[in-house]
Order: structure tokens, then sequence, then C-alpha cells
């Protein structure tokens, strides 16, 4: 059996355990520049608050019912996503994070009548020691485990936990859950299959293999064979090496000043190359792209990216800050209000096997050590608290977050205090 354990409003969860004071108050936490809501409360679910709204169409239905607000405070999600993983871990060890708030894991040796109970124990202790609350759905496949977990968050709310051992308790499932719910199964296809009168599960599993693998391709044929019990998506216990990383932002207001946009992309490339010394791995290519904002009908629009080869594959910050800014000076034009900005990395290779140019003189063994340092200060201090000079400390272009919880797990300054009165 393979079970599934899914943070509940995950991201809403974090903020509450250092606010208890908002338990079973309306919450919202927005997106990148306080734009979207990416996480809801059931409280603000049942004042109309729809997930990626826009909240500044919510406005009155905010201030009408004095719902919170939170800006994305993702090194804390990040933390406290870790500590609910290493719980889960400490019962189960071979997991899969397949999110920041999901996990799979493996019950191959879990007998059928221990699962319940197991999984109570898993749920209880993760909101003992991490005060997230989670759901967790058990079954034969990997897609009727996310189908169980849903079904326990919907009709078990109390219990959070749902077992699918059987064939009437699949069935049951299967028709309780849309075809448009069913993990694998996109807005797409979900249109396509209510078309021919396909609106659940239960419904969809008894379709020709052949027309699901002709309209749906071999992805759409796996999600099948899976909700029929048989397993077609296989585990990765083992996060597969990245092909690349990216990191983009849109700005907290447009920027005008070369210097500005010089010193994020600086920042987004020692981002990049952070990521890169964490897998262990180099690049051979560095990309930058600058925009403007295309729903500003009434400014000059102007968009461009350019592909850097680097001289040497290469994680270190200075190397990739140097090849982005050269990129940079390549497709900048000035008079634009630019809106964002972005680097990635691409053509990855072992950190240990790049090959060095010819006339390349710089000290790689010392530029290593530069960076080991480096990250382990920032590690043990905060982040950036050491950087590089093209980062900078101005950061005009910095995401609009005005609504900002403090990193109460990672930032000793930020540890929340107790006065005790004698």
């Amino acid at each position: 059996m393979i079970g599934l354990v899914d943070c509940n409003n995950f991201y809403v969860s974090c903020e509450r355990v250092f606010r208890p004071d908002l338990e079973g108050k309306p919450v919202i936490v927005l997106s990148n520049n306080d734009g979207c809501a990416i996480s809801i409360s059931d409280e603000a679910k049942a004042l109309g608050i729809k997930m990626a709204e826009p909240v500044h169409l919510a406005e009155a239905v905010i201030r009408k019912n004095n719902i919170t607000m939170f800006s994305s405070n993702y090194i804390l999600y990040g933390d406290m996503s870790d500590r609910v993983m290493r719980t889960i871990e400490s019962f189960i060890p071979n997991i899969e994070v397949y999110s920041i708030d999901e996990a799979f894991m493996d019950l191959e040796n879990v007998p059928d009548d221990g699962l319940e109970n197991l999984a109570r124990k898993i749920k209880s202790a993760v909101k003992q020691f991490t005060g997230i609350p989670v759901s967790i759905g058990i079954a034969p496949t990997k897609t009727l485990a996310k189908m169980a977990n849903r079904f326990a968050k919907k009709t078990k709310k109390k219990i959070g936990v749902h077992v699918m051992s059987g064939k009437n308790q699949i069935d049951e499932v299967l028709t309780f859950t849309k075809v448009g719910e069913v993990w694998g199964i996109g807005a797409q296809h979900a249109q396509r299959l209510q078309g021919i009168n396909v609106l659940t599960a239960a419904d969809f599993i008894k379709l020709p293999d052949e027309w699901v693998r002709k309209h749906m391709t071999v992805v759409g044929l796996k999600s099948l064979k899976e909700m029929r019990g048989e397993r077609c998506i296989d585990w990765q216990l083992v996060n597969p090496k990245k092909k690349g990383f990216r990191t983009s932002r849109s700005f907290g207001k447009p920027v005008t000043e070369k210097t500005d946009l010089c010193e994020a992309v600086s920042n987004f490339a020692a981002n990049c190359a952070k990521k890169l010394r964490e897998e262990n791995s180099s690049a051979g290519i560095i990309e930058v792209w600058i925009e403007t904002n295309p729903y500003r009908f009434n400014d000059r629009q102007y968009a461009r990216s350019i592909k850097m080869r680097m001289e040497a594959a290469s994680n270190d910050s200075s190397s990739l800050i140097k090849q982005a800014l050269k990129g940079l000076d390549l497709i900048y034009l000035p008079g634009y209000l630019f809106m964002k900005a972005g680097v990635m990395v691409s053509e990855l290779v072992p950190a240990g096997n790049t090959q060095q140019q010819i006339f390349n003189l710089s000290d790689n063994r010392q530029n290593v050590k530069v960076m080991h340092a480096m990250d382990a200060i920032n590690n043990l201090y905060g982040r950036n608290t050491v950087r590089m000079a093209a980062q900078g400390y101005a950061r005009k272009w910095r995401l609009k977050a005005e609504k900002l919880s403090p990193c109460y797990t990672t930032d000793i300054n930020h540890i929340p205090s107790v006065k005790c009165h004698v």
C-alpha cells in the first residue's frame, strides 16, 4: 500500500503555528508582490475567497470580515516543511517528498489491519512536533492515494485519515471524485471527458484503454490503470538531478535604472549559484532576461533574453554574476519601465568534472574554498549575511511584501519572546 501525507492549507497553517490567535479565523497568504491568494483557510473559503484570486477584487469582503493576510514567507515554509518530512521519516524511512507540503509513504511492510492506526499516529506526531495539521490517504497506487487523501479532507475532517484497501472502499471514492479532480487529468482533458458524459472517476475507469491512449496520451493511460489498481507511476526515493535552475522575480515597482537591474540580476545569478553548489553541479550556460509589464498598455513594451556560455562550467557566484552582467549589458535599453528579470543556468555537469579553459588562470580551488566558507556563514547566521558586492543592499527592485511574518525558525533575531509576570 501507498500513503500520501498532505499538509492542510500549508502556508496558512505555518503562520498559525506562531499565531495561535488566528485558529478558527479567516486567513489568506498572498503570492509574490502581495497580488493573489495562494493559500486560504477554510474560514476564508467560506466567505467566498477563491484560490489565485487577485486580492484587490475581494477588498470589500476582506475589510468587512477582518480577514488576516500574510505575504509569502518561503524561508519559514521551507523550514517547516523539512520538519514535517523528518517527522514522517521517523515512522516510515522510505518516503518520496512530492512537493513542499506532500509526501508519499511506502507502506508495503505494514499489515492492512495496522494501516489506519499507523496513519493516525503519524498525523498526531506531525501535529505535536510541528503544529501542522495533515490529512493522510492510503491506497494501492499513488493516484488512488491522492484521491483517498482528498476524500479524507472532504468527508473525515476530524479524523483526517482514509484507507482504501477493499473494492467497496475504492468504488466509493471513485464515485465521489469528479473527473476534473483526478491527479494527472488537466482542465482541458476534463472538459473533453465531461463532453462525453464522463463526470466521475468511476465513469473514467470504464473507458477503453485505446480511447484514453489516443485522446489523452500515455499520461492519461497511466492514470486510468492506476485507478484500476495497477501501479504505473514509479517511486522517486532519491530526487533526480536537475537539468537547470531558474530564479526570476517581478519587481515591487517598475525599475528604470540600470544599476537596479544589475543588482537584481546579480542576486538572481547568486541564487542559481547556491542551488548549483547544493546539487554539487556546475553550469555551462547562463541565460538572462528582462521584460516590461505587458498589461500596462500605455507603456512602451520591451522583452529580451540572451544566453551566455561560461568560460568554464562553474558554480562560483562571482563567475556567474560576471557573465550574467555581461549578458545584461547586451540586452538592456534605457527608457523602459522594467517589471521583471530572471536568470537561468543550464548544461549542468558534476562539479568535479568541469573542463578548464587553457587561458583560464583563475585559482579554482581557492574559489571553491571561498564559496564553501560563504555558504557555511550564511547557513549559520542567515541568508545573504555574506554576499558579493554586486548584489548590493538597496534592493529598490525587491518584491512587495508588506505583510511578511518573521522567520521564526531560521533567524535568531525573530525567535518569539515570552514575558513572564511573577
